[in-house]
């Protein structure tokens, strides 16, 4: 099982961009499909993209489609998640999350290791 832990989240402007990370631990980085969700204060965790074991194929809520760009190194074991154009609705703490299963799934039971979040600020 991998271990995860998330960096890059921060304070910006609207229009602005970030870029999350998402290191992961272990030998076994590559057989597991990556997420990312987020969950705002008084919300439910929400499923934001997803990349598949080879980084081949990538999956977005239609609210990021177009500014959000998810992608995977994994001669590094690491995940990203590419935040541009970033509304003060984007403001969460960001989590990763990984699922064994190559199945596309969003929901967020589907995975079964998670980092600690990464929060980001928006301000408008």
């Amino acid at each position: 099982q991998v271990q995860l832990v998330e960096s890059g989240g921060g304070l910006v402007q609207a229009g602005g961009s970030l870029r999350l990370s998402c290191a992961a631990s272990g030998r076994t980085f590559s057989t597991y499909a990556m997420g990312w969700f987020r969950q705002a204060p008084g919300k439910e965790r929400e499923f934001v993209a997803r990349i598949s074991r080879s980084g081949s194929k990538t999956y977005y809520v239609d609210s990021v489609k177009g500014r959000f760009t998810i992608s995977r190194d994994n001669a590094k074991n690491t995940a990203y998640l590419q935040m541009n154009s970033l509304k003060p609705e984007d403001a969460a703490v960001y989590y990763c999350a990984a699922d064994p299963l190559p199945y596309g799934a969003t929901r967020a039971s589907a995975y079964d290791t998670w980092g600690q979040g990464t929060l980001v600020t928006v301000s408008s």
